[in-house]
C-alpha cells in the first residue's frame, strides 16, 4: 500500500512542479515541445514494452485489443466533443485565441483533464494487485512522472496566458491534478481483489489511452515545429522506457 501511495503522490508532485515552473517563468515553446515529445515517447514505450505484454500474459489477444480500443476511443471522444484531454499533448492548440476565450472552455478543459488524470492515478493504484513485473511497474511510474511535468507546464502556461494571477493559476493546477490522487485511491481501495484477467484488461484500457495521448502529442507538435526535434525527442523517450524494461528484467 505504501509503495502505491507514494508513487501516486510523486506523480502529483511532478505535475505541480511543472505548474510551478510555468507560472513562475516564461518558457519558450521549443524546449516545451521537446519535453512534450519526449514524454509522449515514454507513454508509447510503456504501452508497447510493458502494458501490452503484461496484459497478454493474463488475457487473450482480442480482449486486450478491445480493451485498448475503449481507452483510445474514450480519449478520442473526449477530445472531439468535450476538450483536448491533455494540455501537454495539445499544447500547440493553446494559441492566443484559446487563452482569450479561456472562460468559455474552462469547464470542458477541467472535465477532460480530470478524467485523464484520474486514469493516470488509477494505473498506479492498481499496480499493487496487478500481475505486473517490477520492470512494468517502474517503467509505468517513470513514464507517468515524466509525462506529468509537461502536463503541468502546459496547463500552467494556459492559465497564465488567460490572465489568471500566478497564485490562482498554480491553485487551479493543484486542484485539477489532484484527480490523480483520486484515481490512485479508487485503484487501490476499490479495484483490489478482482481477477488478474480483469486487471489486465483495465491496464490494456489505460494503455489504449496512453497510445492516443502519445500519437496526438507527436502529430500536434509536428504541425508547428520541425520534424527532427519532435521525432528525435519522441524516440529517445521510447528508447528510455525500452531500455528500462530490458535492464530491470535482466536484473530480475
Amino acid at each position: 500500500m505504501v509503495n502505491a501511495l507514494w508513487q501516486v503522490v510523486a506523480a502529483y508532485v511532478f505535475a505541480l512542479a511543472g505548474g510551478t515552473i510555468s507560472t513562475s517563468l516564461r518558457l519558450e515553446h521549443k524546449p516545451l515541445c521537446a519535453l512534450i515529445s519526449f514524454a509522449a515517447g515514454t507513454l508509447l514505450g510503456v504501452t508497447l514494452f510493458a502494458i501490452v505484454p503484461e496484459s497478454l500474459n493474463y488475457s487473450s489477444t482480442w480482449p486486450v485489443i478491445a480493451a485498448a480500443a475503449t481507452g483510445y476511443f474514450l480519449f478520442f471522444l473526449l477530445s472531439k466533443y468535450v476538450h483536448h484531454v491533455c494540455p501537454a499533448c495539445a499544447a500547440s492548440h493553446f494559441d492566443a485565441d484559446a487563452t482569450r476565450h479561456f472562460s468559455d472552455i474552462a469547464t470542458a478543459l477541467i472535465v477532460a483533464l480530470a478524467i485523464h488524470s484520474t486514469t493516470d492515478g488509477l494505473a498506479l493504484g492498481i499496480q499493487q494487485d496487478a500481475p505486473s513485473t517490477d520492470a512494468t511497474k517502474w517503467s509505468l511510474f517513470s513514464a507517468l512522472c515524466i509525462h506529468k511535468v509537461p502536463e503541468g507546464l502546459a496547463l500552467g502556461s494556459l492559465l497564465i496566458g488567460a490572465g489568471l494571477r500566478r497564485s490562482t493559476a498554480l491553485g487551479w493546477v493543484a486542484a485539477v491534478e489532484a484527480t490523480t490522487l483520486i484515481g490512485g485511491i479508487i485503484g487501490y481501495y476499490f479495484l483490489t481483489g478482482i481477477s488478474t484477467f480483469w486487471l489486465s484488461l483495465i491496464m490494456a484500457h489505460v494503455g489504449g489511452g496512453f497510445f492516443y495521448l502519445a500519437t496526438h502529442a507527436v502529430l500536434g507538435e509536428m504541425l508547428k515545429h520541425g520534424k527532427k526535434l519532435v521525432l528525435t525527442s519522441f524516440f529517445i523517450g521510447v528508447a528510455l522506457i525500452a531500455a528500462l524494461n530490458i535492464g530491470l528484467r535482466m536484473l530480475g
